[in-house]
């Protein structure tokens, strides 16, 4: 009986714990020093009420174990390394192994030092006990952080999207496990040259499902990562609305900025479309096509005849008006134009920016076609699209580009592994 006070003040201390990750997790005011000194605040409190138990009482075999994962899990919450915290985890899971949340504070902890291969190894040592979506979710996400700059990083990473599904199996409605799949899902369309768009879509899936838990409301990571995807597959609108609702959550990040990027890019591709959609020039190059000798297999059509999607079997040949200067990396915007005098916004995500010049004749097999229209803050954005996602898919004045010229993975989308 004496015993059960300790236990109350454990089990405040264990609710305390719970709330301050909590706030790291869904508190983002738009100055991040006030986030910091709150964690601080809740932390010292949460520190007072295990300090509160008697010395002698934070012995007995039964709590013991508790109050040091608790005292770990508290110190642990910044996102710098705590020697401090690390000891008392340690402690913990020596105390009682079957804590499976101090062995994921411990790997966690572990993983701030920079020792990843340990953090995996407490993960492993703690799932080798049971099962748990959490340490999944955790060991999913360091296995794409080991990745980094490995020699097989697209093997660690479907590992990373196998245990990613390991932990959504554990609970199909958990929208914390649907989020780490399509980050997964998202690393692997970079790292495996960024040209496979099952990888995108399998990605805007998982985060589509992570919506329909209103837990994941309050994460703005979840909002950015699926705008990021919607920006590769060039759906701007869906874009535009989600790195908008995430710069609200989280003003700390980016958002508004890819907001204005995209809104930039926008702007520059329909101004550049006015100025060469018309004169001597477009209809010299459109019919400087017509008489272009076409030796494909593929079923030869103009941009009109496209419908959304690939277009399988499908070749059109274009003339290259313009290349598009924009902000960042990837892809290489051009305005191209058909026969039919057809201008059209051509995006390549596979090659170096030097590979197609103004005035090269391009064919462009299976094309993926989109009528790009809708409005935004007041201005109709209305424009066709072709996307170009891999070498095989062009011809640059009849001839196939080397695989050389290819960038592969010399890019990458900003969003949190």
């Amino acid at each position: 009986m004496s015993s059960q006070p300790e236990v109350s003040l454990l089990a405040a201390a264990a609710e305390a714990a719970e709330d301050l990750y909590r706030v790291r997790d869904t508190y983002f005011p738009s100055n991040p020093e006030d986030r910091f000194s709150r964690l601080r605040d809740e932390s010292s409190s949460a520190l007072k009420l295990l300090d509160s138990i008697p010395p002698e009482k934070r012995k007995l075999p039964l709590q013991r174990a508790t109050y040091e994962y608790l005292r770990g899990k508290t110190l642990d919450v910044f996102p710098d390394y705590k020697k401090e915290a690390e000891e008392h985890l340690s402690k913990a899971v020596k105390l009682n192994p079957s804590i499976a949340d101090a062995w994921l504070c411990l790997g966690n902890c572990i993983w701030k030092k920079g020792d990843l291969p340990s953090a995996k190894n407490c993960f492993n040592l703690a799932l080798s006990k049971g099962p748990n979506k959490e340490i999944l979710c955790q060991l999913s996400m360091l296995e794409r952080k080991m990745a980094q700059g490995s020699d097989n990083q697209a093997e660690i990473v479907e590992e990373s999207i196998k245990h990613a599904k390991e932990a959504i199996a554990l609970d199909v409605k958990d929208g914390n496990s649907w989020y780490n799949l399509g980050n997964a899902c998202l690393t692997s369309f970079f790292v495996t040259g960024a040209w496979d768009l099952s990888k995108l879509h399998q990605s805007l899936k998982a985060y589509q499902n992570a919506e329909k838990d209103e837990r994941m409301e309050s994460n703005p990571d979840l909002f950015y990562n699926c705008a990021t995807v919607n920006k590769y597959l060039e759906n701007y609108e869906r874009a535009l609305t989600g790195f908008q609702a995430a710069a609200l959550k989280d003003p700390g990040l980016n958002a508004s900025e890819e907001v204005e990027k995209i809104v930039s890019l926008l702007d520059k591709l329909e101004n550049f479309l006015k100025v060469h959609a018309k004169g001597k020039r477009l209809a010299s190059f459109a019919s400087s096509l017509a008489s272009a000798n076409f030796s494909s297999s593929h079923k030869k059509a103009n941009v009109d005849l496209l419908f959304e999607g690939h277009n399988k079997a499908i070749a059109v040949v274009g003339k290259v008006l313009f290349f598009i200067k924009h902000d960042s990396v990837s892809p290489l915007y051009y305005i191209a134009c058909d026969s039919n005098q057809t201008c059209f916004i051509l995006s390549v995500y596979v090659i170096r920016n030097d590979m197609i010049k103004e005035g090269d004749q391009l064919m462009l097999l299976d094309p993926y076609y989109r009528l790009v229209d809708f409005t935004w803050s007041g201005k109709t954005y209305q424009f066709k699209s072709i996307r170009v996602d891999f070498l095989q898919q062009l011809l640059v004045n009849g001839k196939p580009l080397p695989p050389s010229q290819a960038v592969g993975t010399s890019f990458c989308a900003q969003h949190k592994p």
